[in-house]
């Protein structure tokens, strides 16, 4: 009887390596997690000048705004160990230039549209340990904050602080049709003027909401980060809801796909280590 392929077969012995305080395996093995996020719009034209490269475009909608993603991962099994992220991304399509799309909601959804991805804008997590990683290998605009998350029947939410000032804070209910979610997510970053491209393969099961009532994000006074969030034009009350009652996701190293671009390094943070909380239940 020929054995059942399992997600992760095939990823061990990875390749071992070092960036800062990291020494890990590459890909690094994501088994189990909180995730749940919320899709904004804003500015396309303010949105465009942020990406690092002219050939990166932000999805535009049918009203001609583009889409802003903030999402939080309570990452509880990991092969690098625990830790708390909230990225700030723009789904992007690498290549040529579309205009608003009518079917933007199934390419959002499904990952299906060429060229799809998301352009990590910012990425803040919890370790040491996991910023080196991230910046070293794939150039990701990490830094080290405070996040608190808490985690109800209801509802999902993560408090993220700065050396104890307000950063972000993101609630998300707990509600919306059920999809399976197989397909790879891809993530464009840049490393040393490079732009590098890294697909996700992921496996698991979502709840999108278009009713997103309690649902939302809270971005804090006179801190870098939400100020450069604020600067996109972004809507004050999500479109769309998103978490994952299960999911496990498979990071690889990426690859350059174009030289010469501007710097994205992000917001460098001023900490190395920083607290990670979880509560579940009221």
């Amino acid at each position: 009887m020929k054995k059942e392929t399992q997600f992760f077969d095939g990823t061990r012995p990875g390749q071992t390596v070092t960036h800062g305080s990291a020494t890990f395996e590459l890909p690094i093995l994501y088994r189990r997690d909180d995730l749940f996020g919320l899709y904004f719009t804003g500015d396309a034209d303010k949105i465009q000048a942020r990406l690092p490269s002219n050939r990166l475009h932000p999805v535009r909608l049918p009203n001609g705004r583009a889409i802003v993603a903030i999402f939080a991962f309570n990452y509880m099994e990991t092969s690098i160990g625990p830790y708390g992220e909230i990225p700030v991304a723009i789904p992007t399509v690498y290549g040529k230039e579309t205009g608003p799309l009518t079917g933007w909601l199934p390419a959002l959804l499904e990952s299906s549209y060429p060229g799809f991805g998301v352009f990590v804008m910012h990425l803040p997590v919890t370790t040491a340990v996991a910023k080196d990683a991230g910046r070293g290998e794939w150039g990701y605009p990490k830094f080290v904050a405070d996040m608190d998350f808490q985690i109800t029947p209801e509802r999902m939410s993560c408090a993220m602080r700065e050396g104890g000032k307000p950063v972000l804070d993101i609630t998300v209910m707990r509600r919306g049709i059920h999809l399976r979610d197989n397909k790879p997510l891809t993530t464009y970053s840049v490393k040393n003027h490079r732009l590098i491209k890294t697909v996700i393969p992921q496996k698991g099961i979502k709840r999108v909401s278009l009713f997103t009532r309690g649902s939302g994000a809270t971005l804090g006074d006179h801190h870098p980060v939400a100020d450069s969030i604020r600067a996109l034009g972004i809507s004050k009350r999500p479109f769309m809801s998103v978490y994952y009652p299960e999911r496990a996701g498979i990071l690889p190293s990426g690859k350059e796909i174009e030289t010469g671009v501007q710097n994205a390094q992000g917001y460098m943070g001023e900490f190395g280590e920083a607290r990670h909380t979880v509560s579940y239940g009221d």
